[in-house]
């Protein structure tokens, strides 16, 4: 932009060259530069060619946001987090996820509005927002069952794409990552290495990715022949607090327990402190997997074995269904009943917990 500038012979006025210096230097109508500009194929390889040289010759510069009103575009995406603020700065997952958009948005022009909603007042200011067509398209980070965020975005019809499902029948857009694979990797793992008593901390279970790990370990269990004791299974949030709590309450119903599968590297800190402080040692006692494999798992002492599954990769796919959603508005009927949706693969990195 900056050498065509330079280049060119600028503006009779002095200032700005406009569109209509543009047509006249080519010989043709303004609508006729304004269809080349922002590329219509409804021109003449001869007519594209002479207002090109025009461009050139003047160092015209579209109007961007001129450009954008008229294609009925912002050139903005918004990232929604439905969470409270100190989960959101606590948990490496929502860095990675923004990281990984970042990376994704570097080459367009879309800017990134990152959104924290974390109570009803925060979403009904959001709702006025978003009502007022101020974002092309919307990525909904951590979703719950019961958010209404999801279908107030479909009925102002913007695009939206998450990141995880509500259900197994999500009609949205999705990117998600195999939770019941990775769980049952874990769980098989502990299995492998003679463990019999294998506990589980699970996620709040009113988000999908959370049910999901929870069926990955019945389903490791059941492969092994080994009994499911619900017992052996305490709901938390997702929070190092939330570890504490349930590893206590699972000392406290099956002392005897020789592993636990933990559905957070987070959950792991704190279900870690408890076990230390009731003189369990890890592995030998009692052997520990988190799932995130972020850096938390290599700071542990000892480092934590856990599910690696690509978080900012994530991110980056769920940008380029959202730029492909938001390039194809067409009507959902016209295009299937569901959403684009994506499933990325889980490892196992083994570590000195189990």
């Amino acid at each position: 932009m900056v050498t065509r500038g330079i280049r060119g012979q600028g503006s009779r006025s002095g200032g700005r060259p406009t569109l209509e210096e543009v047509a006249a230097r080519a010989g043709v109508g303004r609508g006729t530069v304004s269809r080349v500009v922002n590329g219509s194929p409804r021109v003449s390889e001869e007519t594209r060619a002479a207002v090109e040289a025009a461009v050139d010759e003047l160092g015209y510069v579209p109007n961007r946001a001129a450009r954008a009103l008229a294609a009925n575009r912002t050139d903005a995406i918004a990232l929604v987090v439905p969470e409270v603020e100190s989960r959101f700065f606590a948990e490496p997952y929502f860095s990675d996820i923004v990281r990984g958009v970042g990376a994704a948005l570097d080459s367009t022009e879309m800017q990134l509005l990152l959104t924290i909603v974390g109570n009803d007042r925060e979403r009904s200011r959001l709702a006025r927002y978003l009502a007022g067509n101020r974002v092309d398209g919307v990525l909904l980070v951590s979703v719950h069952a019961d958010d209404p965020l999801p279908e107030l975005l479909v009925q102002l019809g913007i695009p939206v794409v998450l990141s995880g499902r509500r259900s197994e029948n999500e009609p949205l857009a999705w990117v998600d990552a195999d939770n019941v694979a990775g769980a049952r990797s874990a769980v098989s793992h502990l299995i492998a290495r003679g463990r019999r008593t294998i506990a589980t901390i699970t996620g709040l279970l009113d988000v999908y990715g959370a049910q999901c790990r929870l069926d990955g370990y019945r389903q490791a269990l059941a492969a092994a022949g080994l009994d499911a004791d619900e017992g052996l299974v305490a709901p938390a949030d997702f929070t190092e607090e939330g570890g504490r709590r349930a590893m206590t309450e699972l000392l406290e119903r099956r002392p005897r327990l020789d592993a636990v599968f933990v559905a957070s590297d987070v959950m792991a800190v704190g279900a870690r402190q408890v076990l230390r402080e009731r003189g369990r040692t890890v592995p030998g006692d009692v052997a520990l997997v988190g799932f995130d494999d972020s850096a938390i798992a290599h700071r542990m002492d000892p480092p934590l074995t856990s599910v690696h599954w690509p978080i900012e990769e994530m991110g980056r796919e769920m940008t380029r269904v959202l730029l492909a959603e938001i390039a194809d508005r067409r009507p959902a009927a016209t295009r299937g009943a569901k959403g684009r949706q994506i499933v990325l693969p889980t490892e196992l990195m083994p570590r000195a917990s189990s």
